[in-house]
């Protein structure tokens, strides 16, 4: 048998924050597909069956709870933007300098997070 190189496990790479940042673009893709779907559907449905049923989703949406899985969506909206950007960027084939893919992949959660306070900072007080 060649004595050929191992592929290395995960135990043997150093974390990163773009490992971080590709764990998210996942989740967030997984969790607006998800969960975005269903309150989509449900406020299409909502919509579609009159202002009785509208009242309903519009009273369960303002709830706590209900705010807390909106804020989340657009939270997940706008990480899943940033990091779609920054991948969009390696994919022309700029940006792969190590301090750059670092400086990038910290800055766009950071700018998903604030672009997310921006929105509903723009929701809550109009």
């Amino acid at each position: 048998m060649a004595n050929r190189p191992l592929s290395p496990h995960l135990q043997i790479w150093k974390w990163g924050p773009h490992m971080l940042v590709s764990i998210l673009h996942r989740i967030t893709g997984d969790g607006m597909a998800l969960v975005g779907l269903g309150v989509l559907l449900w406020w299409l449905g909502a919509l579609a069956s009159g202002p009785e049923a509208y009242e309903t989703f519009s009273t369960l949406a303002t709830t706590p709870i209900g705010y807390v899985v909106l804020v989340g969506l657009s939270w997940a909206f706008f990480t899943h933007l940033m990091s779609g950007l920054r991948h969009f960027v390696l994919d022309i084939g700029a940006g792969y300098e190590l301090d750059t893919n670092k400086m990038w992949s910290i800055v766009s959660p950071v700018l998903g997070v604030l672009l997310t306070v921006a929105f509903w900072a723009v929701v809550l007080l109009k």
